[in-house]
């Protein structure tokens, strides 16, 4: 009886190997090599491809934002004598024609993982922001890539859709930037007016003319409005006036002090660990990468075999979970290092703990989850930092 048992046990694994469709897993691996050339982190690169296969046809389906990709991946396919049809689409999507630009429209835009109200917030993106359309998906969403490369969800109350011209026209233009923690845009030369919006540190808006004490201004939908001139500056003056110091970037970080912690906030509302970071730095003329995770590849390694006595004021220093022979290293926090062992972070609130025993701030959760330090001042224009006015968004 056992012996019937285990001939139909391997007669059933021997038929079951022998139904395997050779193609079908070519096809796949190849699928999965080329998502991880060209799209390993999906928070920056889309590449969503998969096989189907109907009466004995094989189509390969889905979409990226990667031409490159889809090239590689025909030409693997064609390179490997594979039959098969192609329905893969590059995006933005056709369906969007002309406009596939936009501007964020509101002081600070929330944008979601899924296209829905509840979804969670992801990130936000402060007005004036260029982004990049991708697709239109339900409730009014759209699928928008920030100067970042961030990929999320952002409604259409949240940004102007535009076309090329429209873009580079708004690119092109004279603007503002507000420079206070916050404020507000009114009606008219008076701040007794009715109020337009609400603006935040950062906020981008095209400069139509000077009236007394104020900047007339635009907004990405043709809105205009009234900023007081001692909370704003002309972006053009205030981006070639930045000289990034340690000392400029920790005076913009003490500005937040007690700012709450907000999971995807990236403004003076609510900012997450990353989202304080990328602020401050936005705020001295250099763009960061939205999360912690990605922060830390960038910038130049600092040497802390020995504690902080290699750390300059400015430096990031990134906490997590190191790695073992069971698991990868795992960055989940970042802060601002101030000196003396000292710094800056946003953790319930933005605040300030050290890794020094002496300071009644010391904090050994941190100390103890700590992983790495980078220097971002010495590595503008390469190692993954770029100046605002060098991003392809902003040009």
């Amino acid at each position: 009886m056992n012996y019937l048992i285990i001939f139909f046990i391997i007669n059933f694994l021997l038929n079951a190997m022998a139904q395997v469709d050779p193609q079908i897993e070519k096809i796949k691996s190849i699928i999965i090599a080329t998502k991880n050339k060209f799209a390993p982190d999906k928070r920056t690169a889309l590449f969503n491809v998969e096989l189907v296969k109907i009466d004995k046809k094989y189509y390969i389906k889905g979409e990226t934002n990667i031409q490159e990709a889809k090239d590689y991946l025909i030409m693997s396919l064609d390179g490997e004598g594979l039959l098969y049809e192609d329905s893969v689409e590059v995006l933005p999507s056709k369906s969007l024609g002309d406009k596939i630009y936009g501007v964020i429209n509101l002081s600070v835009s929330n944008i979601r993982t899924n296209p829905e109200h509840p979804a969670e917030l992801s990130t936000q993106a402060l007005l004036g922001t260029p982004i990049k359309v991708l697709k239109k998906g339900q409730s009014g969403y759209y699928l928008i890539q920030t100067p970042d490369k961030y990929l999320s969800w952002l409604d259409d109350d949240g940004f102007q859709l535009m076309n090329k011209s429209e873009w580079d026209a708004w690119k092109k233009s004279e603007k503002i930037i507000y420079t206070n923690d916050f404020g507000w845009a009114y009606q008219s030369a008076d701040k007794n007016s009715m109020r337009v919006s609400d603006l935040v540190a950062g906020n981008l808006l095209k400069l139509l003319s000077e009236e007394k004490d104020f900047y007339k201004v635009e907004f990405p939908d043709k809105r205009t409005a009234y900023i007081h001139k001692s909370e704003a500056e002309r972006f053009n003056q205030w981006y070639q006036s930045l000289k990034p110091t340690g000392e400029s970037i920790l005076q913009t970080a003490y500005r937040f002090m007690g700012v709450p912690y907000l999971w995807g906030g990236t403004s003076v509302k609510g900012m997450d660990c990353s989202g304080f970071t990328k602020t401050v730095y936005f705020l001295n003329g250099i763009i960061l990468p939205r999360d912690a995770s990605q922060q830390v590849y960038t910038g130049e390694l600092i040497n802390t075999e020995n504690g902080w006595k290699n750390l300059q004021a400015g430096d990031l220093l990134f906490f997590g979970t190191k790695a073992t022979e069971n698991r990868k290293e795992r960055i989940t926090h970042v802060a601002i290092y101030i000196g003396d062992g000292d710094f800056i972070h946003a953790a319930g609130r933005v605040k300030i703990n050290s890794f020094n025993q002496s300071k009644p701030y010391y904090s050994d959760y941190r100390k103890s989850g700590f992983i790495r330090a980078k220097r971002i001042l010495t590595s503008i224009g390469k190692n993954g930092i770029e100046r605002i006015m060098e991003n392809d968004f902003y040009k």
